[in-house]
């Protein structure tokens, strides 16, 4: 496959509204920044753009909440967030700002060319007012009853209680968060993406063209809301926070730019600033065939990076993601992360416990990055604990990785003169051979994985290489060669070999774990004596990186051991913060017969359970089993095959395109010579009949239920 001329890579713009936790650092960042590292490190063009999300009603929420303006929480959050971001080693070639001037020129002018081309529609619709505010109000500006699970104070757009997505119809009793009284319905003009004008060439572009290299979970999720059919989305507000449309344009006094519409333009605004400071085109980036764009994401934006912004971005003329490598989410000891619950570990908290020169230096957010890659969410979704971060850290890094490479420098001062020793090949035996052959496998393994977005299983193969290290050590023994020193004529040669391929295979080490972890490739290299020329990716494979002679500096630990105590400390911490909410029950349904309860199980059993929405796409009868039907149910991320016992109250063809609740962790079970992967959730009444239990209105196939 031809290379690109050049490489445009992205990553989510963050809200610039709170800190950002490490389950936003594992999305999207951190497997962008290895990425773009790799790339770096193989000489290719590559612009690596981010920026705040400085629009959208999440900014002035928080400003009521702290009592401030909206500028003044974006101006507060930005430099804390992109200091974050370079704390942590991830090298944007700009973090900008979508308040920027810039941007809502760029953000501007996209919408007009739209409008003009006639690629955008108007429609009238009945929005909810707030007459006291005299202003139309955004979901989050109204509150009321949640309708699923009767908690008072749900959102417009989802109740916190339950997790529901609503539209704010919905609620029951709702009211302004304004004024607190309830608001009126009135007629308001709004700009819509005609979606459903475009559904051909999405199912073309990603169900045909990426069907087999976009990740199936990417994949899985576009087919759901493709085959759900695709609605006009509204481009505007009616807000005073947010980019205003073009001064000419009839109607558009008082609106703005929905946030979804406008943070993705912040990607080329970003360019454009970028080619600005450093006296480049930006225009080759989004409009030259020849470049490869890829968006790292959350899998809560593939909506958005997949289907809503590449019709945006074919329209208005520029180029098309070559891929979007979407990653689950991360959890948080046994729980969801959820800034509401203050059930999560901030970036800036990691870093001044663990970052800050006093605390541990670069060096420990090289271990963060390192276990966020480790346990990245992939392909489903993962969990952080501090005692996996520790056991990561001692038994990994420490004892396999850090030990192999102090082991090296250690017996080279002490057995060599503190000088890298020849290669003396007369004396070469098949350990020495496999060795060098190992170091250069490695590098093919692991430039075939970072080209496919496999980080995880690139890092292991870093750390195998130095697993293998240490056990051609163990083997060698220089140490005891040493002892035969005076009666062995061929010991100082086999003990020059063995540290010689230790030394090489260091060096070459810091190469191929230079973009998991930065600064210990640094680090690496002051210690070799060697400049950051040498992390290119050309040298590494190389058996000559480092001058037979040369005096290395003296060793120091890559790592540190973390302490028991370091790690209850954040685990008190993080209980001692989170703020545990009474869940809200619903209305209890009147009994039409004496129930029986199963014993009492606490949370932890429950939480084992992974349930999850899927749609039946294909129903039949299995043979001699008047009770079995077979069903083929979309999940999203795969199609399973089920076995359930429902023959007898539903027809196949009367289930098909049915929204259902599946157990998806539930062991394979063989029914009637059938693997039925997994469990639909039934609901039985008085009359002993069966019904689906399912989600009040389609939503994505794969979404959770909690």
């Amino acid at each position: 496959m031809k290379q690109p001329k050049r490489y445009l890579i992205t990553a989510a713009l963050p809200y610039a509204n709170g800190l950002k936790h490490i389950g936003h650092l594992a999305g999207a960042y951190l497997p962008a920044d290895i990425y773009v590292r790799y790339l770096r490190a193989q000489k290719r063009d590559v612009v690596f753009v981010c920026g705040s999300d400085e629009h959208g009603t999440a900014i002035p929420i928080q400003a009521t909440k702290e009592g401030t303006t909206a500028q003044a929480i974006i101006d507060k959050y930005h430099p804390i967030i992109a200091q974050n971001f370079s704390d942590l080693g991830i090298s944007f070639d700009i973090y900008h700002r979508t308040s920027s001037p810039l941007h809502h020129e760029t953000a501007r002018e996209f919408f007009k060319k739209l409008n003009n081309k006639g690629d955008l529609i108007t429609k009238e619709s009945e929005q909810y007012y707030d007459e006291q505010a005299g202003s139309f109000l955004a979901d989050r500006y109204i509150k009321g009853t949640c309708p699923n699970c009767s908690y008072p104070g749900a959102y417009g757009d989802q109740c916190e209680n339950c997790g529901k997505s609503l539209s704010p119809d919905e609620l029951i009793n709702p009211v302004s968060t304004l004024s607190g009284n309830a608001p009126v319905k009135k007629s308001t003009k709004h700009w819509y993406l005609p979606l459903d004008r475009h559904e051909a060439f999405l199912r073309k572009w990603i169900l045909e063209e990426h069907a087999n290299d976009w990740r199936p979970t990417v994949v899985g999720q576009c087919k759901s809301w493709i085959d759900g059919g695709l609605l006009p989305r509204a481009v505007t507000r009616d807000l005073d926070w947010g980019v205003t449309l073009p001064e000419d344009l009839a109607d558009g006094k008082g609106k703005v730019l929905y946030v979804w519409f406008d943070a993705p333009i912040g990607y080329i605004s970003a360019t454009k600033q970028w080619a600005k400071d450093n006296d480049k085109d930006w225009k080759p980036y989004w409009e030259d065939k020849d470049t490869k764009l890829v968006h790292f994401i959350g899998k809560d934006n593939i909506v958005f990076h997949c289907i809503i912004f590449p019709v945006m971005l074919q329209l208005h003329g520029n180029i098309l993601p070559e891929n979007v490598p979407a990653n689950e989410f991360m959890n948080l000891e046994g729980d969801k992360m959820s800034t509401s619950r203050n059930w999560k570990l901030e970036m800036e908290d990691y870093i001044n416990d663990f970052v800050k020169p006093e605390n541990g230096g670069s060096q420990m957010a090289d271990v963060l990055r390192y276990y966020l890659t480790l346990i990245a969410p992939e392909s489903k979704d993962s969990e952080f604990t501090w005692k996996g971060f520790q056991d990561a850290n001692n038994s990994e890094l420490v004892s396999i990785f850090g030990n192999f490479v102090n082991r090296a420098l250690v017996l080279m001062h002490k057995l060599c003169k503190g000088k890298v020793p020849p290669l003396h090949a007369a004396v070469m035996d098949e350990l020495d051979h496999e060795a060098i052959d190992n170091i250069k496998a490695t590098k093919e393994k692991v430039e075939k994985l970072l080209e496919e977005y496999k980080f995880r299983d690139a890092l292991f193969e870093v750390i195998n290489l130095a697993r293998i290290g240490n056990q051609y050590m163990q083997k060698k023994e220089p140490w005891i060669i040493a002892k035969t020193l005076n009666t062995n004529p061929e010991a100082q040669q086999l003990i020059d070999n063995c540290l010689h391929i230790c030394l090489q295979l260091t060096a070459n080490l810091a190469i191929l774990i230079n973009p998991f972890l930065p600064f210990t490739a640094k680090k690496i290299c002051y210690l070799l004596k060697v400049v950051d020329r040498i992390l290119d990716w050309e040298n590494a494979g190389s058996m000559k990186l480092l001058s037979v002679g040369y005096t290395l500096r003296a060793p120091e630990l890559l790592f540190r051991k973390i302490e028991d105590e370091e790690i209850a400390k954040q685990v008190e911490k993080l209980k001692a913060a989170a703020i545990h909410k009474e869940p809200v029950a619903a209305p209890a349904a009147p009994s039409v017969a004496p129930a029986t309860v199963k014993p009492e199980i606490v949370f932890d059993d429950f939480a084992k359970i992974d349930l999850k929405i899927g749609t039946i796409i294909a129903a039949e009868k299995v043979e001699k089993a008047d009770k079995l039907l077979k069903l083929q149910v979309d999940l999203g991320f795969e199609t399973r095959t089920i076995v359930s016992g429902i023959a007898m109250h539903f027809k196949p063809e009367e289930i098909v395109g049915k929204q259902v609740t599946v157990v998806v962790n539930l062991a394979p079970r063989k029914m009637r010579g059938i693997e039925s992967n997994g469990m639909i959730l039934m609901a039985e009444d008085a009359t002993g009949k069966l019904h689906f239990v399912h989600p009040e209105t389609s939503i994505n196939n794969g979404s959770g239920v909690s």
